[in-house]
C-alpha cells in the first residue's frame, strides 16, 4: 500500500460562493461518516485537519527570501483540509476522494502521492 495525501481546497471565486451554514451543516455528518470508514478500513494515515484562511508564503526574490502572507497571494483557491491515506494505487486513491461527500457543495480534493525522499 501507498500513502497519499488528499487536499481539500475550495474555490474563492465569486462563480463558486461558500457553502451556507445549512449546507455545512449538513455535509458535516456524511463527511465525518466517510472518514470513518477509511479509518475503519485501516486506510488513514493522519487524521483530517482544518487549515487557517491566513498562511505565509516564503519565496526566493531578487537576492533574499520574501514573506508574503496568505498561503496564496494569487490564487483563487484555498485548502481547507488534508490528509493522509493509504490506497494500492491512485486509481485506488482517487475512488476513495471521490466518496468525499462535501465535493457537492464545491469542494475539490486533490490525490497526490507520497514519494520517499532519498
Amino acid at each position: 500500500m501507498q500513502e497519499f495525501l488528499l487536499v481539500i481546497h475550495r474555490d474563492l471565486t465569486s462563480a463558486n460562493p461558500a457553502p451556507t451554514p445549512g449546507q455545512m451543516k449538513e455535509a458535516l455528518k456524511p463527511y465525518q461518516e466517510w472518514v470513518a470508514g477509511i479509518a475503519a478500513e485501516n486506510r488513514l494515515v493522519a487524521p483530517p485537519k482544518r487549515w487557517d484562511a491566513d498562511g505565509r508564503v516564503i519565496r526566493f526574490e531578487k537576492t533574499k527570501e520574501q514573506v508574503h502572507h496568505g498561503p496564496y497571494a494569487e490564487g483563487k483557491e484555498s485548502i481547507g483540509g488534508l490528509f493522509l491515506i493509504r490506497a494500492k494505487d491512485y486509481d485506488d486513491a482517487v475512488e476513495v476522494a471521490k466518496g468525499c461527500p462535501i465535493i457537492r457543495f464545491g469542494a475539490i480534493v486533490e490525490v497526490r502521492m507520497a514519494v520517499p525522499v532519498a
